[in-house]
């Protein structure tokens, strides 16, 4: 097998396997929710003139 060919399958299969493991991660793994609270300056809030 020349070596060009020998690189693009293992490339290929290293995607493959990197792409598996995402959609694994994707549909396996449930994130959990929660409440996030950004304090904002009171100089922001109040509009230019």
């Amino acid at each position: 097998m020349p070596t060009l060919m020998r690189f693009v399958v293992i490339a290929a299969v290293l995607g493959g396997l990197g792409f598996t493991a995402m959609v694994g991660l994707a549909y396996f793994v449930e994130p959990d929710p929660r409440e996030m609270s950004v304090s904002i300056p009171a100089n922001r809030l109040q509009p230019r003139r």
